[in-house]
């Protein structure tokens, strides 16, 4: 019996230390492309074809969405534990959060869309090229009244309480752990899409503003004031939406 805590806790620590090097891997791999010469085109897909894009996109969600999601991960894993130590049938946890990443590779596959499409419109419309700077403070504004939105409120709450979702949302078998990945996922979207469609305006590939997006991220699931933290966060982008409306030049990385 007494073995039996001292395996949880290793259990648990492997797959921490696993969600944590797969982060650290993927800053490490976007630092790298700072580091390197620029090969890309201007526009918001910086002249990544549908493949390139859609992997950096993954690469990005596993550097700013796994510290954020561990919780949950590692509630899904402590619950197959017991499951196993009780005899019971038990799915890898690696189901659950590939079933995730689906759902976030499926967001960058609608991103590129658009920004294809909006990069094509660019280029016909002299207007839009030179009201660039105006439409991504729009998107900035938006982010910020999103924060203060029902639908986020709902999201969120759902992405703190990792306990609450497991039993809530609990299915047995294989098909169970995809259906629970892929609905964690879906709340994640529902709680961040709008400040990673941020990412166009100030850059996709602006390591600074991924750094910021995720400490955000991180402290609204994670500190007890969390909703003070999306409060200052909301007056914050609103503001400086605002202020690049009138002044283009405040936007980084025009779109």
């Amino acid at each position: 019996m007494g073995s039996r805590p001292y395996s949880l806790a290793w259990a648990r620590g492997g797959i921490v230390a696993a969600l944590l090097l797969c982060a650290a891997g993927a800053w490490l791999v976007l630092f790298s492309q700072q580091l390197m010469p620029a090969t890309m085109t201007a526009g918001i897909t910086m002249g990544m074809g549908a493949p390139l894009f859609l992997l950096m996109w993954v690469v990005m969600m596993i550097a700013m969405m796994f510290p954020s999601a561990a919780p949950m991960i590692l509630t899904f894993a402590r619950v197959q534990a017991h499951k196993q130590q009780r005899g019971q049938g038990i799915v890898p946890t690696w189901l659950f959060v590939g079933a995730y990443l689906f759902i976030w590779a499926l967001s960058g596959m609608i991103a590129y869309g658009l920004a294809a499409f909006a990069d094509s419109l660019a280029r016909l419309s002299p207007w839009l090229m030179m009201h660039s700077a105006i439409i991504g403070g729009a998107l900035i504004v938006g982010a910020g009244l999103y924060q203060l939105s029902p639908l986020k409120r709902a999201c969120l709450s759902k992405c703190r309480s990792p306990l609450h979702f497991v039993l809530g949302a609990w299915r047995d078998g294989y098909s169970g752990a995809l259906r629970m990945g892929m609905e964690h996922g879906l709340y994640c979207l529902g709680c961040c899409w709008l400040l990673f469609l941020m990412l166009f305006p100030l850059g996709v590939m602006n390591l600074g503003a991924m750094l910021i997006i995720t400490l955000l991220i991180f402290a609204e699931k994670s500190l007890p004031a969390h909703w003070r933290v999306t409060h200052i966060t909301a007056a914050a982008l609103i503001g400086y939406g605002v202020l690049v409306m009138v002044q283009p030049e405040l936007l980084p990385v025009g779109m």
